[in-house]
């Protein structure tokens, strides 16, 4: 049976209006709200696989021990199943014009949806957001140094929070970058990727022609391992690799409405999101094996730190534009799935409250607080902390797409869901489901267990993964069992 998008009329919206929501940003978008083409998701992805807690995180699965060869198609694969999460979990969006603290109202009821919109607004979109504010902010200091080399001497080794001087005023000057461009919100961010994308592919495609210069070739870039303290199997490697990358994607994944709302069709999504995804991925397995294996061959120290192969290049143009491309692209990615939705999910939370700015503000200041450079100690550091992101997020997104695709068939009552306060008694959409929240304990409980019985480690280390395929499974069951 085919679904067509729903498009929302005026008069609908003056009514959700008249039941008390006054927020624009919980409200569905009407067609003329409904801007971003295929060209646009084709766009909006691409530039946000190659940043530098991406490059980080590939050094940790070349640690696994296992033949590039093999990263390389993990990672391919793994952008395969990321474009399948988001435009699959994205279709409520698109088609009902709704944003993702509204979808996730439709899943587990208006009380229901502030746990799970909490855990992925506040807990991983923030901490997140800071992760990617220290690493662009390394990058921001090599820039810098190079062009004011005294800049790394003020403070004469005083620190402040952890950090020396320079670099946490480094840090300081790029989170407030960050937050320049959260505050303008989805517009801005979509001329400011279609810009920076082309620049992407030339700085990348120039590092890519290095590797292979100083390495000699693909041959010894794919020919070498690297030496790991704990090799595990190949076929583990595989599924570590796209739990991995799905636990990257983890927060965007379950909150994509925020970006689907916008759609100009769900076909505009679904092409425009795949081909992003599939193309940039391709790509960026490519390049990152590349950079990364022929910086180790020629003995350059990085543990999987783009930045450091950067700084240690003999030319400084070369540096200077890559250290600033990569400031970009780790904006674009912070803004994209980061700070924008966590801005619309505090807002859900406290809709009376906070609006987008006043969300956006917040979410930078707990970043700020939560010190992130203590997650960029080292790749295999990043390894953990994903695997924390997918524990929490993953059962939800198996609990999304269980109850939109097989429970509700593609069904969502705008008039229902947008419910006055009279009318919550008998609203199926009041209260908590309380089938969802089970399936998605029973999901979080399978995907932590390895970090208590050893025996069970593996599944800590795919927890995106079995929470997942848990959480969804378990939700269908109950709802059959009725």
């Amino acid at each position: 049976m085919e679904h067509k998008d729903v498009l929302v009329r005026q008069e609908q919206i003056d009514a959700f209006k008249e039941r008390g929501y006054t927020n624009e940003d919980i409200l569905p978008n009407k067609p003329d709200q409904r801007h971003m083409s295929t060209i646009n998701y084709f766009t909006l992805w691409m530039g946000s696989v190659h940043n530098i807690p991406n490059y980080l995180t590939v050094g940790g699965f070349l640690a696994l021990g296992v033949a590039p060869i093999h990263v390389f198609f993990a990672i391919i694969l793994a952008g395969l199943a990321v474009a399948g999460l988001m435009t699959i979990n994205g279709k409520a969006g698109s088609m009902y014009g709704i944003p993702f603290s509204i979808h996730l109202r439709s899943v587990y009821g208006s009380a229901g949806s502030k746990l799970p919109g909490f855990l992925r607004g506040v807990v991983a979109a923030i901490a997140w957001f800071g992760v990617q504010n220290y690493a662009g902010s390394k990058a921001l200091l090599i820039l810098i140094g190079r062009i004011w080399p005294e800049f790394l001497n003020i403070g004469a080794g005083t620190t402040i929070l952890g950090l020396s001087v320079p670099a946490f005023l480094s840090f300081v000057v790029f989170f407030l970058a960050n937050v320049m461009i959260g505050l303008g919100g989805g517009r801005v961010l979509n001329k400011f990727t279609a810009i920076l994308n082309p620049l992407i592919y030339v700085v990348f495609g120039g590092m890519v022609v290095w590797g292979l210069r100083v390495a000699g070739g693909f041959g010894p870039i794919f020919d070498h391992v690297t030496n790991a303290s704990q090799t595990v199997s190949t076929p583990l490697a595989y599924l570590i690799i796209i739990a991995s990358t799905l636990s990257v994607w983890a927060a965007p994944g379950v909150s994509v409405s925020d970006f689907t709302q916008n759609a100009t069709s769900t076909k505009a999504q679904t092409i425009g999101q795949t081909l992003s995804l599939m193309v940039g991925y391709v790509i960026f397995a490519f390049a990152s094996i590349t950079v990364l294996n022929g910086a180790a061959i020629t003995g350059v120290s990085h543990q999987g730190d783009v930045l450091q192969i950067i700084n240690q290049w003999d030319s400084m143009p070369a540096i200077l534009l890559a250290s600033f491309v990569l400031l970009m692209t780790t904006v674009s990615t912070n803004a994209t799935g980061n700070i924008i939705p966590a801005a619309y999910q505090l807002t859900a939370l406290l809709p009376k409250k906070i609006n987008y700015r006043r969300g956006v503000i917040i979410a930078s200041i707990i970043s700020f607080i939560i010190m992130p450079w203590k997650f960029m100690e080292s790749g295999s550091v990043i390894l953990v902390f994903l695997n924390y992101i997918g524990s929490l997020l993953g059962p939800v997104a198996g609990v999304m797409i269980a109850h939109f695709y097989f429970v509700v068939k593609q069904k969502i009552d705008l008039n229902l869901l947008y419910y006055s306060p009279e009318q919550a008694a008998a609203n199926p959409y009041s209260g908590v489901n309380k089938k969802a929240y089970i399936a998605t304990l029973c999901g979080f409980i399978v995907s932590i267990v390895g970090q208590f019985i050893p025996a069970l480690e593996f599944l800590s280390q795919i927890s995106w993964i079995d929470g997942f395929i848990v959480g969804l499974l378990i939700y269908l069951v109950l709802n059959r069992a009725e």
